[in-house]
């Protein structure tokens, strides 16, 4: 198994080489791995190692990264990241961040080469990317490997009849902190007992952001006092449901940003909504139309806080976006009918908070019935996230406790 893994590695990465002269993304993703051996920070310090896989687990461990740097600003805190929407937008949050980079390739060499080099006193994977090399490696080379928010599902190769290679990735972790008891229940199944549940860090997130967030005077001009539906990260499935209401529908007020904010795809919506709507970077204090298309990175989290309800895209492919952003604000929360593998998703449906749809004509009525009852839903939906914070402290109190000894925290 070990050689099929090692072989799966180089054919994964030969795709991405070959689609990299045709695909932005896979070109930023070859170009950003180039000479990394030379962006290996060295440094005296405490070297504290997060990896992330994108952008929305980089958000996740966050607020741990806060409380590990907060307790001692002496550590070097290290980000490596997978996916270039990580490494290429982290900077564009509040973060204590010393060094970010890509993770190299999953080979037992480059594993090898990038810990010997490092020598980090602690390794935290966000979530997931359990890469088998990677951690099999800190393993040998005794570096405590902590899973912080993990979320695994019965279906995944941990827990087939060939994952044997896998599982021992998994039992190279020194402790998982899991989202939900499901996963713990998934770790007994297979012999794993180190790990607790502890939540999900994305709560303390959006609290930090929703005490930090600042006005947007553009937004302000446009609203005139009044409340917007919002749509978040809209997919092309999203937005084929999306834009017959809001051309159905002109007396409201709407934000809609799209999940590709390319040129020729915002051409695409305007095309539909036609004059009515305006692209955020254009903007001006005289536009009288009731659409505003956020073109832009880094303003759909602040623009929740003017809105009365939001719609989050992702649901129609099962890779929902994060519903917490516009819930922390009290917005009912609406999303696609693929929500099953986020567990938050299923605690908001649970408790009335959220809807799911499938087309234009549920998504009007899921509209029309949590706008009879937008304040009873706004309380309720703040009170079942303020319910779920406190997973970093409880993740930061536990390491203290029985880890201080092994990683100095």
């Amino acid at each position: 198994m070990p050689l099929l893994y090692s072989l799966g590695v180089y054919l994964y990465t030969l795709g991405v080489l070959l689609a990299a002269p045709f695909n932005q993304k896979a070109s930023s993703w070859v170009r950003g791995r180039r000479k990394w051996k030379r962006l290996i920070p060295i440094s005296n310090k405490k070297i504290v190692w997060f990896h992330c896989a994108s952008l929305g687990e980089f958000d996740q461990g966050l607020p741990l990264m806060n409380k590990l740097k907060s307790e001692d600003p002496s550590i070097f805190l290290l980000v490596t990241f997978f996916s270039p929407s990580g490494m290429e937008h982290y900077h564009k949050r509040m973060h204590p961040v010393d060094h970010a980079m890509y993770l190299p390739i999953d080979t037992k060499g480059n594993a090898r080469y990038f810990i010997s080099r490092l020598k980090p006193s602690a390794l935290f994977i966000v979530k997931y990317e359990f890469w088998c090399n990677l951690l099999i490696t800190a393993d040998k080379m005794r570096v405590p490997v902590f899973s912080v928010c993990t979320q695994l599902r019965q279906d995944q190769r941990f827990f087939k009849w060939y994952g044997t290679y896998f599982r021992k990735a998994l039992r190279s972790v020194n402790y998982f902190f899991v989202q939900q008891e499901e996963t713990a229940q998934l770790l007994r199944s297979i012999g794993i007992t180190r790990c607790r549940v502890t939540g999900d860090t994305r709560f303390d997130r959006v609290i930090e952001n929703r005490e930090q967030v600042q006005s947007n005077p553009k937004l302000e001009n446009f609203l005139t006092g009044k409340k917007a539906i919002i749509f978040g990260s809209s997919w092309p499935e999203d937005e084929a449901i999306i834009l017959p209401f809001i051309q159905k529908h002109p007396e409201e007020l709407y934000i809609i940003a799209p999940h590709d904010i390319s040129d020729e795809h915002v051409q695409q919506i305007e095309m539909q909504i036609k004059e009515s709507c305006c692209r955020y970077s254009e903007l001006t204090e005289n536009f009288s139309g009731n659409t505003v298309i956020l073109n832009t990175i880094g303003h759909l989290s602040s623009a929740y806080s003017y809105g009365k309800l939001a719609y989050v895209g992702g649901g129609f492919s099962g890779k929902l976006h994060n519903i917490l952003e516009p819930a922390v604000f009290g917005l009912p929360v609406i999303f696609g009918p693929k929500f099953n593998r986020f567990p938050e998703a299923k605690l908001f449906i649970s408790e009335g908070i959220a809807f799911s749809v499938s087309n234009t004509e549920q998504l009007e009525n899921a509209i029309h019935s949590a706008e009879h009852s937008l304040n009873e839903i706004g309380i309720k939906t703040k009170m079942v996230v303020n319910q779920n914070k406190g997973a970093a402290e409880k993740i930061h109190s536990y390491l203290k406790e029985h880890y201080n000894e092994l990683v100095g925290f």
